[in-house]
């Protein structure tokens, strides 16, 4: 089961997240009226809904491929909940009401357990309305919400002017665009959209929108000024714990990019005993802690999160450095886990697979095939690296042009990618 891309993104990425699209774990970003706001960017792969035309499902050849781990639990709350709310939506599917809120549920229930299949179920709710010009504006929040998960961004971004033009103060509308934007690097035009959050937003999500995209564009330390008033912002105002927990993972990654690791460390501590379950955290101090040559601390961070395969791959990526007897398990259960993804035609984590295929299979050329058609798509400081790296390894300087022009373009500020760049000038 392949969940969303998370870790080593830019220091804008923890918030967009209700599920990173668009909550921080376990909350709703609020404007200053209280409104929910659906922020959000976490890159979630959903299966298609139901009702589109399907290919012939696709059957593993190999017999030990594993499709599915089913539970060995009875249903939680939560699940009875969105058991009862699927039911009733069957009886009366034009409930609009009722579908946007378990399309919500399933948004929030996807991010939370890194399980991208949630995602398909909310497409699912909202079929009547899901291929409509013009539907509902709390669909058009949501299936931007979706398409922007699947990486249709250009889908996600028509999606967001149509409701702009209809309701030009939206703040979860003007917070997902600045949020793709930044992902695809038009860092003018998303603090343009943060710039329309003005008075629409509690203070700290207003400077963490900006501080994305100041970090990005030469202006790092502008950046984490910002969001260290962003944090303190928010303790003050006592904002929800999830909130807290965005901001400090945000610190702790533009710290780590700044060469700044001791305060890094006490961000990602910090953000730990605020919510010590939160994937996309966990995932990023795993990097963090991988760059550092820290082993057996990511392990320990790690061994109990084997499900979501993010989290599997940083773990794996520890193993290797460690030289443990478990790696190989761990590699056959990744390559399985990639191999099932494709042939659902999911394409959102290709930055995870290069990863793999360069660290832990060596198939260098693989590898930079990935990152490359990997880095048309987005491109966050954790798509420059692995696409620096997988042209590194496979001594293919042309490759990495793209990113070295646009480090170049938007003065970014990243120890890691001018070690790489300096090594592909030399190379």
């Amino acid at each position: 089961m392949m969940e969303s891309n998370i870790g080593r993104g830019s220091a804008a990425a923890p918030f967009f997240r209700n599920e990173r699209i668009g909550r921080p774990r376990g909350g709703w970003i609020c404007n200053g009226t209280g409104v929910p706001a659906l922020a959000l960017a976490l890159s979630i792969g959903a299966l298609a809904a139901p009702w589109q035309v399907r290919a012939a499902p696709a059957i593993p050849a190999d017999p030990s491929v594993v499709l599915e781990t089913l539970r060995d639990t009875p249903l939680d709350r939560a699940a009875r909940e969105l058991r009862s709310m699927r039911i009733e939506l069957n009886r009366n599917p034009a409930n609009l009401e009722l579908a946007v809120a378990l399309a919500r549920r399933y948004i929030e229930t996807s991010r939370s357990r890194g399980d991208p299949r949630y995602l398909g179920y909310a497409q699912s709710a909202l079929g009547p309305w899901w291929t409509l010009g013009q539907p509902p504006e709390t669909v058009l929040l949501l299936r931007a919400t979706i398409r922007q998960s699947n990486h249709d961004f250009v889908g996600a971004l028509d999606d967001l002017a149509q409701l702009l033009r209809a309701s030009p103060g939206n703040a979860q509308a003007w917070l997902m665009r600045a949020t793709i934007l930044q992902v695809r690097g038009q860092y003018a035009e998303a603090t343009r959209s943060c710039d329309a959050l003005e008075q629409r937003v509690q203070p700290h999500v207003l400077a963490v929108c900006r501080a994305g995209s100041a970090a990005l564009s030469g202006a790092g330390e502008d950046g984490y000024r910002l969001l260290q008033q962003a944090q303190a912002q928010a303790q003050v105002t006592r904002s929800p714990i999830t909130e807290q927990v965005w901001v400090a993972t945000a610190l702790a990654e533009l710290a780590a990019r700044l060469g700044m690791s001791a305060e890094a460390e006490q961000h990602f501590r910090g953000a730990l005993q605020l919510d010590a379950a939160d994937p996309y955290l966990k995932a990023a101090y795993a990097d963090f802690l991988l760059d550092a040559a820290r082993p057996a601390d990511v392990v320990r961070l790690l061994a109990a999160d084997t499900r979501i395969d993010g989290l599997l791959l940083r773990l794996a990526l520890a193993e290797k450095q460690l030289g443990a007897a478990t790696l190989p398990a761990r590699v056959a259960e990744l390559q399985a886990r990639f191999e099932a993804a494709r042939a659902r035609g999911d394409r959102v984590h290709m930055r995870e697979e290069a990863r793999f295929r360069l660290s832990l299979r060596g198939e260098t050329k693989a590898a930079l095939q990935l990152a490359r058609d990997n880095w048309a798509v987005q491109k966050e400081p954790a798509d420059a690296r692995i696409l620096l790296e997988a042209a590194l390894a496979a001594r293919d300087r042309p490759a990495a042009r793209p990113v070295l022009d646009w480090m170049a373009a938007n003065r970014v500020q990243d120890p890691a990618l001018a070690r790489l760049a300096r090594a592909l000038e030399s190379a």
